[in-house]
Order: C-alpha cells, then structure tokens, then sequence
C-alpha cells in the first residue's frame, strides 16, 4: 500500500468515527438499549451521553496508538507501519472482488473505518470497568450495589449507536453509485429490462418491462430496509452478548466466544457494505457487454454503459 493510500485511510478513520458518535444523542425510549445521559454525573454544562463518552475516548485512543506505532507514513514502512499496512492489504484484497476496482478507491476508506470501529467497540465492552463501573445504589435487603448509570458502554451495545453506522454506511452508499456508476445506470440496474429485446417478440419485451419495473420498486423496499437490519444484527449480537457476560459472572468459555463475535460482527457488517456497493458498482462492464448485445435502436442501454464508463 502507498503511503497516500495509507494517509488517506487514516484521515477517514480519524473523521468519520467522530460524526458517528453524535446519533445516541437521539435517545430510545426506553430499555437497557437507551443511552444513559450522564451530563449531571460529570457536572457538565452539556449533554453525553455514557456511549458517546466511550466512543470519543476509545477513537482518541485508536488514533494516538496508531500515530505512536506507525507514525508518518514512509515509503520504506517501520514495523509499526508494516504490520498496519499488512493487516490493512488483507482486508483490501477480500473487499476488492466484491466492490470492484472502480469503486474501491472511495469505497476502502469508509468499509476500513467501519470494520475497526465497530471490531474495538465491540471488543472495548470486554474491558474491565466498561459496562460495569458507574452511579447506583446499594440495595438494602441483598447489600448488593446496583448500577443506574454505567459511565461507559460499548457504542455498538446501543441501538442508537448502531443505527448510526448503518445509516452512515447507507449515506456512503448512496455517494459511492452515483459516483461511480451514475443515475443511468443505477435505474437500469432497478428498473430497467435485463432481456434481450432482438430476442423475444414485442410483446413479451414490453411485458418484462414492466415485472422488471414492478421488481424494482419491491428492490426499493429491500434497499430502504437495510438500515434497519444492519444496525438490528449488529446490536442483537453485542447487546446479548454483553447480558450472557454479565449474567454467567464473565465465564472465560463465554469470554472468548464473544471475541470471536466481535470479529465476526465487525466483518458481517463491513462484507454486507462491501456487497450493497457491488451490487451496482461492480458489474457496470457487464453492463456494457449487454449494451452492445441488445442494443435496440434507440441507444437507451449503450447510454446507461457509456455512463457507467465515466
């Protein structure tokens, strides 16, 4: 990897957590899963919240560390610099084929700041204090201390917080096609007839056009719901695994499972990214093959190639 492309990666690794912090200021109504605003615990003038609070601090703490082991980017890498860029090169090669060489100069940037993200907050709960320390009461009858207000949670153990790495991830998606594959080709991706009109009589054409149509506004549905279930599995897998910890007194077997779930998480989220930005990106050639096989005349499809081209 290149030193701008290292540099460039950083810079967005530095940024984007910063934004996604701010969504648990969005509280739920109710439950474990809601933030718990610990403004008046700290005496600030100000609401956080306590996984606002753990986000800042674990982003600025990935920044400093990765500073401190790489420092500034060097053609020839130091140690620091070569085991990030070899840990980083292997995630770019599994996300490549998917997204597509196109696309993956502006999609990397993003997926690698989601996938560490996401994989140190899911793990950050595993860290004594995080969770567990924080403003309660002790129960008369059991003496056992309750906790109100943890200080710090996990971001990912929050609904909100998860919610908001799905909605950024579709924000980013959404700037990724029209960037790299263009509204032309994005409706004919949708919307538009995949049949070959020189090979089916008229009628049956225009009747697949309008199922590809009808297919395309249920695609719709499909796509406007992906928030919904990205943010849902990533919180469903960290919430429960952070009440099995605390209900079987943090059993090392339970321990390591959830290390394991972490990663896989992190991944889940990052790869289901990847294949949404593919699904478009990825096969605009493929596109322009079918142009010059089924073009009808009029020059719609090879319009929608010539795009995906620039």
């Amino acid at each position: 990897m290149a030193p701008r492309d290292f540099f460039s990666a950083f810079k967005t690794l530095v940024a984007l957590p910063l934004y996604a912090t701010m969504a648990p200021l969005a509280y739920a109504s109710g439950g474990h899963e809601a933030p718990a605003d610990i403004s008046k615990q700290l005496g600030f003038g100000f609401p956080i919240t306590n996984s606002i609070l753990t986000s800042l601090l674990i982003t600025t703490l990935l920044i400093l560390a990765i500073r401190f082991f790489v420092g500034r980017p060097k053609l020839v890498p130091n140690r620091g610099q070569a085991v990030f860029e070899t840990l980083i090169s292997g995630l770019k090669e599994t996300l490549e084929p998917i997204v597509g060489k196109k696309a993956m100069p502006g999609a990397f940037p993003v997926l690698l700041c989601l996938f560490i993200f996401i994989l140190v907050h899911n793990w950050s709960g595993l860290l004594p204090f995080i969770g567990t320390a924080g403003w309660g009461y002790t129960d008369p009858e059991t003496g056992k201390f309750i906790l109100e207000y943890a200080l710090l949670r996990p971001h990912t153990s929050e609904a909100n917080g998860t919610l908001a790495l799905s909605l950024f991830s579709f924000v980013a998606w959404l700037v990724l096609i029209f960037k790299y594959a263009g509204p032309k080709l994005i409706w004919h991706d949708l919307f538009g007839n995949k049949a070959g009109k020189a090979e089916l009589n008229p009628a049956m054409y225009y009747f697949l056009s309008v199922v590809f149509f009808l297919v395309g506004l249920i695609e719709l549905v499909s796509i406007g719901m992906r928030p919904i279930t990205l943010s849902a599995r990533l919180f469903g897998n960290v919430f429960g695994g952070e009440n099995l910890l605390h209900a079987t007194g943090f059993i090392f077997v339970f321990y390591f499972l959830e290390i394991i779930v972490g990663l896989v998480q992190a991944f889940v989220f990052t790869l289901l990214s990847a294949v949404y930005i593919g699904l478009i990106c990825n096969h605009g050639d493929d596109h322009g093959s079918e142009a010059g096989h089924h073009n009808d005349g009029h020059g719609d499809v090879p319009a929608v190639a010539e795009g995906a081209k620039h």
